[in-house]
């Protein structure tokens, strides 16, 4: 079961009151209920492999496997070998590890037979619900029999989520009083899944982005498996008359859906997610809610986030 998502406001709030406070809440939020237990007593910050070589006491944290889809572009590896440094700097001490589900090397299988017997955390580097989180996970934890595993909710939906899209969105060229204009709308382009929970995970999304937007029209659309396609969501927009429509960019990193929907583009585009502050942060917070749940032993399931 994943997180649901907060309900968030349908009126335009202030920056320092909608996402931007979210995302500070959210990410403090994390780093406590990592120090609290079940029964809602403190217990020791986790104590990472470094420590358990130095022979302080308790157990060490869980490796944190980042578990990325893969790509053919090379840019998606170092992307993704960027976002996990910003992690490390974040937690240091951390054993942080990177696993790809196809593409690239190293695959996830690979990764978990090389860490040693113990605790591990996979969490998806991907935006919602699907196939891969479903089965790919599953089967390749199950697999690693030496491991006790936990797997994460996916990064989306959340707000340090919309918030990194909004500041591609700026950093693409969005300005203040474009979300004033009645011919301004967005397009949130996704990967697209046939699962139907993927779509419900974009659709909250977009209503997200809409509000972090001021009340923009914010259309999900989607490269693959699922309607409608990003042309198709630009020419319905157009006929609306929304001439000034940008795409963003919901792909952990770049690849060719997301050179696709940027071609797409009548007017701006913004970049992939990537390395943004904002993704370490939300990264760390899954792993965070997953050991904040207590032992590790036994259990590998779809942590609920």
């Amino acid at each position: 079961m994943t997180e649901t998502a907060p309900e968030h406001p349908r009126e335009p709030l202030p920056l320092d009151s909608t996402a931007q406070l979210l995302t500070r809440i959210t990410s403090q939020l994390g780093t406590q209920l990592s120090l609290v237990s079940l029964n809602g007593t403190r217990r020791p910050m986790h104590r990472t492999r470094n420590d358990a070589h130095r022979g302080n006491e308790g157990p060490p944290a869980p490796t944190l496997v980042a578990v990325a889809h893969g790509s053919r572009n090379p840019q998606a590896l170092h992307t993704v070998q960027e976002l996990l440094q910003r992690v490390r700097d974040l937690r240091p001490g951390l054993d942080v590890r990177l696993g790809h589900i196809e593409l690239n090397e190293p695959l996830l299988p690979a990764t978990l037979d090389a860490i040693p017997a113990g605790d591990a955390v996979l969490v998806p580097l991907l935006l919602g619900r699907g196939h891969h989180v479903r089965h790919d996970l599953p089967l390749a934890a199950s697999a690693a029999g030496h491991l006790r595993t936990r797997i994460a909710a996916p990064l989306g939906p959340h707000p340090m989520l919309v918030e990194t899209l909004y500041e591609r969105l700026v950093d693409a060229g969005w300005q203040a009083e474009d979300g004033r204009s009645r011919s301004a709308a967005v397009v949130l382009a996704a990967a697209g899944s046939r699962d139907p929970d993927s779509a419900v995970d974009t659709r909250r999304t977009a209503r997200m982005l809409s509000d972090r937007l001021g009340g923009v029209p914010v259309v999900p659309a989607y490269a693959s498996a699922a309607t409608p396609t990003v042309p198709v969501a630009l020419r319905a927009l157009a006929a609306r008359g929304r001439h000034r429509v940008a795409v963003a960019s919901y792909f952990t990193a770049p690849g060719r859906f997301a050179t696709a929907a940027a071609a797409a583009a009548p007017w701006i585009a913004s970049a992939p997610l990537g390395a943004h502050p904002s993704m370490a942060r939300l990264l760390l917070h899954r792993y965070d809610r997953v050991t904040a749940e207590g032992s590790l032993a036994g259990e590998r399931l779809l942590a609920s986030a």
